[in-house]
């Protein structure tokens, strides 16, 4: 039942109308959902750089992304591949939504992309070539290809956007936070649209060896499309991955009044820091309970509201037993209920832009009716919980919940429903 939602009534409200991704499924929104509900992995050996020496040699890269294909030569020339991919994402959602930005409306389209770690593997190349070749070899562009603010920078001069653009970091909660603080832009009227999400692709030599040091990969030996183990009793540690995913956010006002197509509403979001660790979540999971019920409480939502959640879900031992202790301590017994799934066990974990994805697939859940599964969960970790194990599941859903955890003890909820004028 849900709470007094008094008020929220006068509020502006947000609505998607439009999505698009780039993750280590396929190239764009539909391949990926298709490849979800099909439970198929994404991860495999790493290709991309060398990773003989490597403490671990698998990931989920994006595969078969020819950057000519998609964006002008000079735009390729000064991009590193995380901006490449939100930029191809946010051309997806644009056309997905039927938004046209022409000088009506510049100025009211604003663009809000999360990173949790930027253009890295561009400022690899350039501090190689400055090492092996001196300083006349680094590229002038190397203060705009080396900026976490590429991505949004690219996206604003490609689309027309003159609104307000900028990035956001908080680790893997990144393109959580900023779904979340763009629809508070629409809210407090700063925006009327913003073109939000995230992106990452750190399967870079020093990114992998330094987490595969911290034992925070998965190491497991075998097949790769075993690796990602969420909520699974033998869980070993996360997989890295690459991907984008990017949302139109509008005002229902605005999206209604261009006849624009309403594909779920963003009604609740929640966010905090655990103050306690820079790698391990808070045993207790104290701040992301706080997430969460601040969440619904935004939403003006009772946890019984709740159909499904797309959990963090890493398939590390400590995210794992603390989310699910934290999701037993704001759902009580109704976890039981409702499925609970994590889509890394098939996309790898996607940092800054895993909370923007897997919010899509929260939407499209809702949209679809079909909840994609967890993968490899052959032992869960508690067997009276739903974590939709191998298999989709048809679910009739009208409120999804989206959790990220991030290194630093950053935690984003975001809370969607169903469209209901």
């Amino acid at each position: 039942m849900a709470t007094d939602r008094t008020t929220n009534r006068d509020r502006t409200r947000v609505v998607i109308t439009g999505w698009g991704m780039v993750t280590p499924l396929g190239l764009d929104a539909t391949t990926t959902w298709e490849g979800l509900l099909a439970g198929r992995s994404g991860i495999g050996p790493i290709t991309q750089v060398e990773a003989g020496d490597l403490p671990v040699q698998i990931a989920g890269e994006v595969k078969g992304f020819d950057a000519a294909q998609h964006l002008p030569y000079k735009v390729v020339r000064r991009t590193d591949p995380y901006a490449r991919y939100a930029l191809v994402a946010a051309q997806e959602a644009l056309k997905h939504s039927k938004l046209v930005i022409d000088e009506s409306n510049a100025d009211r389209v604003g663009v809000l992309m999360g990173s949790g770690y930027g253009p890295m593997k561009s400022i690899a190349d350039h501090v190689r070539d400055l090492d092996a070749k001196g300083p006349r070899a680094v590229s002038p562009l190397a203060a705009v290809t080396g900026a976490i603010d590429s991505a949004p920078g690219e996206i604003s001069m490609a689309t027309g956007a003159r609104g307000p653009s900028r990035a956001v970091s908080s680790a893997c909660a990144s393109g959580t936070d900023a779904i979340g603080e763009a629809t508070r832009w629409i809210r407090t009227g700063a925006s009327d649209v913003v073109i939000a999400g995230g992106a990452d692709d750190i399967v870079t030599r020093v990114d992998i060896a330094g987490s595969g040091n911290a034992r925070a990969l998965s190491g497991r030996p075998g097949d790769p499309t075993e690796a990602s183990r969420p909520f699974d009793e033998d869980r070993a540690g996360f997989v890295m991955a690459a991907g984008s995913g990017v949302v139109i956010l509008e005002s229902a006002e605005h999206a209604l009044a261009r006849g624009a197509q309403i594909l779920a509403e963003v009604v609740g979001y929640g966010a905090s820091s655990d103050a306690y660790h820079w790698t391990a979540p808070h045993p207790e999971g104290v701040s992301a309970r706080r997430a969460m019920r601040e969440a619904l409480h935004d939403a003006g939502l009772a946890p019984g509201d709740v159909g499904y959640v797309n959990a963090h879900g890493t398939g590390t031992q400590l995210n794992d037993k603390s989310e699910l202790n934290s999701l037993r301590a704001v759902f009580g017994t109704h976890i039981e209920s409702i499925p609970v799934s994590s889509t890394k066990s098939m996309t790898g974990h996607m940092i800054g832009a895993a909370g923007a994805v897997e919010a899509i697939i929260g939407a499209l859940v809702i949209n679809e009716g079909s909840v994609p599964p967890t993968v490899n969960c052959e032992r869960p970790i508690d067997p009276s919980v739903n974590f939709v194990a191998h298999t989709a599941q048809a679910h009739d859903v009208d409120v999804v919940m989206s959790n990220s955890f991030g290194f630093g003890g950053h935690n984003a909820v975001i809370v969607i429903r169903r469209w209901a004028a």
